[in-house]
């Protein structure tokens, strides 16, 4: 395993032979419809509006990113997240100043327009904040992170939509003490392996916070100091610091980014984000932004950590576990299981696991076989057509929790908005232990994979 960098910086440098660098001048809208062409990370390095920032994106899209991220091969990516996802907390450390605040806004100052935030879809009227951020649970001390989608309102304000249980659990618990606000900071540019552990959802509020965890996947100690106005720590690597208190006092927004890539919801009551401070680096701070469509790090990021923690549970079941996916071409509402077994029983056990799990994208669960290629979703889909039959291999479970962003789900009344229902199906694409195993070896010519035709061209 490789040391791993300290600063989003020094990750970009390290791996620069994967990054896809533009140079070329680029307006800021038209950031969001370049860097989903691109399966790498991007790094913008001359942007009209802002030609004093840059702005990256795509940093764990892929498993070969997200293997970079922890400083593993890609073979060992999975099992290396889901074995110190069990590990205990490595807290940050707490020093005096850094890199973050070379550069202060302070009150009229700390104006969000100043800042490279891109436009995301059709229809957009204002910038769209994709930051992962920091909040304290005010009951246990824990810092929780996740990323909340803003839509920047003014100067210093915007509408913050959380969509994670537990940061809405930590709203609730400064509601019940009397508050009418929460600090918050948002992060705009860390190494990848921040963003990772910041959308873990399991339970852990109880135990450690999200923040803690950082070190542990990272296996280095992550420096933090004081934020200027809340209070709150801040990394002290970060390129961009944005400082702030969540009002909640609702405001209603409209047309979602959804992972799904729909319109959906068509409107959220969410709290108002007052932004009291940003703080930066100096020498051209790079912004990260998260392009929340069409197939980009938004589908992939928040379900890194779902990945692993059902690798650690199929695995106790006595599974030869190989990868777990819920891959950006299905939506955020699939998941891929690959595993061999032994005998009749595991598949539909493992199936049904998955589509039990405690989220809500696990609609549709495919149980596929080590041979199949997963970066491939014609091979997915040739394993479907011909290791399943429909009649044996596929069940469906009526009326579970629907995901929020499937237009399919049926919506529940009125008061319950926008929560919806859906059935899930489960299906064995996998080589069948029930039948000759040699009738499910694929054909190919004759040095296939061994000879490429651009070198004959």
């Amino acid at each position: 395993m490789q040391p791993l960098e300290a600063s989003l910086r020094d990750y970009l440098h390290t791996h620069s032979n994967s990054v896809v660098r533009i140079r070329k001048p680029v307006g800021i809208r038209d950031i969001g419809a370049l860097s989903a062409q691109t399966d790498d990370p991007i790094l913008f390095e001359n942007i009209i509006e802002a030609p004093d920032f840059r702005v990256a994106d795509i940093l764990v899209k892929n498993r070969e990113n997200q293997a970079r991220a922890l400083g593993v091969s890609r073979e060992d990516y999975l099992r290396t997240l889901a074995h110190r996802l069990r590990l205990p907390p490595r807290p940050p450390v707490k020093v005096a100043g850094g890199p973050v605040k070379e550069v202060r806004w302070l009150g009229v100052d700390a104006d969000l327009t100043r800042l490279p935030i891109p436009f995301h879809k059709e229809g957009d009227t204002r910038p769209y904040i994709t930051l992962a951020n920091i909040i304290r649970d005010p009951e246990t001390g824990f810092l929780n992170s996740n990323h909340a989608g803003t839509t920047v309102t003014g100067r210093h304000s915007g509408a913050i939509s959380f969509a994670t249980p537990h940061s809405v659990r930590i709203m609730n618990k400064y509601r019940q003490m009397g508050e009418t606000k929460m600090p918050i900071v948002m992060m705009g540019g860390v190494p990848p392996a921040y963003e990772i552990m910041a959308n873990y959802s399991g339970l852990h509020l109880d135990v450690w916070g999200e923040f803690d965890m950082i070190g542990t996947i990272m296996d280095r100690d992550i420096e933090v100091t004081d934020a200027e106005t809340v209070p709150l720590p801040v990394p002290t690597q970060a390129e961009v610091i944005i400082e702030g208190y969540v009002h909640f006092a609702d405001q209603t927004v409209g047309a979602v980014t959804s992972p799904s890539m729909y319109h959906i919801p068509q409107y959220e009551h969410v709290p108002t984000l007052e932004v009291t401070a940003i703080t930066m680096r100096e020498d051209r701070p790079i912004y990260r932004n998260h392009q929340t469509c069409p197939a980009t790090d938004h589908q992939t990021l928040p379900r890194l950590c779902h990945e692993a923690v059902l690798y650690n549970r199929l695995s106790e079941m006595g599974l030869a576990v190989k990868d777990v996916r819920f891959p950006t071409w299905g939506a955020a509402l699939s998941c891929i299981i690959q595993f061999d077994y032994r005998h009749d029983g595991f598949v539909n056990d493992a199936l049904m696991m998955v589509m039990g799990a405690p989220w809500i994208n696990t609609k549709l669960v495919v149980a596929v076989s080590p041979d199949t290629n997963l970066d491939d979703p014609a091979d997915v889909y040739h394993a479907i057509a011909t290791r399943c039959d429909p009649e044996r291999d596929t069940f469906v479970v009526p009326r579970t929790r629907g995901s929020l962003y499937d237009p399919s789900a049926t919506p529940l009344p009125d008061e319950f908005y926008p929560f919806r229902t859906v059935g899930k199906m489960g299906i064995d694409a996998t080589i069948k232990a029930r039948h000759d195993r040699n009738d499910f070896k694929r054909a190919w010519p004759i040095n296939w994979g061994n000879v490429k035709l651009s070198d004959f061209l």
